[in-house]
């Protein structure tokens, strides 16, 4: 059904995928809880985090987006403006809504960082996907293999922590949480839960 892997010549051939929703950036504690009243409303939503990257050894950052998404909408919500609430860490560590993401521990333990959590619902699509006999990580060969479309990863290492997001960095970081939730939606149901 899938192949098992995937070549980073081949991934560059492939035509380029985003977010084309709504993008909602949440930096005040009213639109957090607003925008988790209405994520509660959803049974699977997409999940990723960004770091403002550092260039000094020994440096590290705290988290500075979460990224939540629906099929039609992601939120960014910018935690080093506004810190995670009560509504928020009840949703992060709420097992009956699953939040997709690829390569997680390091962003749940960044989000740990911010506000001690027990994590529930979050599923590592790098892990479910070996059941289907897929052996590549990483978002963009995932994306390859699973949606046949690539993604770009060019404002990766760029200023999360900026006054206000550029809108390249707003549609990069929506479609990373978006990809998750499109990829999961492509494996067959007996592998999901």
């Amino acid at each position: 059904m899938f192949k098992e892997e995937i070549s980073n010549e081949e991934v560059n051939s492939l035509p380029l995928i985003h977010f084309k929703g709504r993008i909602v950036v949440v930096d005040t504690e009213e639109a957090q809880e607003k925008a988790v009243e209405e994520l509660q409303r959803h049974e699977v939503l997409g999940f990723d985090t960004e770091t403002k990257p550092t260039f000094r050894k020994g440096q590290v950052r705290k988290v500075a987006i979460l990224q939540l998404a629906t099929k039609e909408k992601a939120w960014l919500f910018r935690l080093f403006k506004t810190p995670v609430g009560d509504k928020l860490n009840e949703l992060l560590e709420n097992e009956e809504i699953k939040k997709i993401g690829v390569a997680i521990d390091d962003d749940l333990k960044g989000l740990d960082d911010l506000r001690m959590f027990d994590p529930g619902g979050f599923i590592a699509l790098e892990k479910k996907v070996k059941e289907v006999g897929i052996l590549s990580n990483g978002l963009r060969k995932l994306s390859g293999i699973i949606l046949n479309k690539r993604i770009s990863k060019g404002a990766q290492v760029s200023n999360w922590e900026a006054e206000e997001l550029n809108e390249k960095q707003k549609i990069y970081a929506a479609t990373d949480a978006w990809i998750c939730l499109r990829m999961w939606e492509e494996l067959p149901e007996n592998i999901k839960f």
